[in-house]
């Protein structure tokens, strides 16, 4: 009997441990984020991996967005995405399609909100991406707009970040004929406006 048993421990000792899953950085977005018009693996998120591929960061980034998804939509695949990837970082880069709707500022509010709150229940972070929107419905909807942003982050502390600037938004070069959606030339500006938040997150 202690033969056997020596011999087991033996056998289980030494037998290769099983490799830790890479933890997961699960970006929640619209086109802007799905590389809408491009070719596969130049958009922002394609190149965010490769970033944390080359600086030795151990991440895997699953991209999770869907061209012309609102809040409401986020909001109903959210559950199903965070059970599924368990992510140690959530990305949201939603609101964008919102706007150029003119829903109600109220709730878009309320369904970020409860994407946030989802999400850190799950002990994951979170970065919030602040959508920037045309002023069609007039400044003082687009303030307001902006403002759901700023009283988010300001609540939860979160992080945040804008992947357009004025050096980008107000260049057409940087554009599709579309006149929206950014080129594979102003994927790596996108990124580089993005990085720094995300750095702080990282854990190596």
């Amino acid at each position: 009997m202690r033969s056997f048993l020596a011999v087991l421990f033996l056998l289980l000792a030494a037998a290769p441990a099983q490799s830790a899953q890479p933890p997961v950085i699960l970006v929640v977005g619209d086109s802007l984020s799905t590389g809408y018009g491009l070719v596969p693996g130049q958009g922002w998120v394609a190149l965010l991996q490769q970033r944390l591929k080359n600086q030795g960061y151990g991440y895997r980034v699953v991209n999770a967005s869907v061209s012309g998804e609102t809040t409401d939509g986020g909001v109903q695949r959210l559950d199903r995405a965070l059970a599924t990837h368990k992510p140690a970082i959530v990305i949201l880069e939603l609101g964008s399609n919102d706007g150029l709707r003119g829903l109600p500022v109220t709730r878009v509010q309320a369904n970020l909100d409860l994407m946030i709150t989802k999400v850190r229940a799950t002990g994951a972070q979170v970065l919030l991406v602040m959508a920037r929107i045309p002023t069609n419905y007039g400044p003082r909807y687009a303030t307001s707009f902006e403002g759901i942003y700023a009283d988010l982050v300001k609540r939860y502390r979160i992080g945040s970040a804008a992947l357009l600037d004025e050096s980008i938004a107000l260049d057409l070069a940087f554009f599709l004929p579309d006149g929206v959606h950014p080129t594979a030339q102003a994927q790596p500006l996108l990124l580089d406006r993005i990085w720094p938040q995300i750095h702080p997150l990282l854990r190596r």
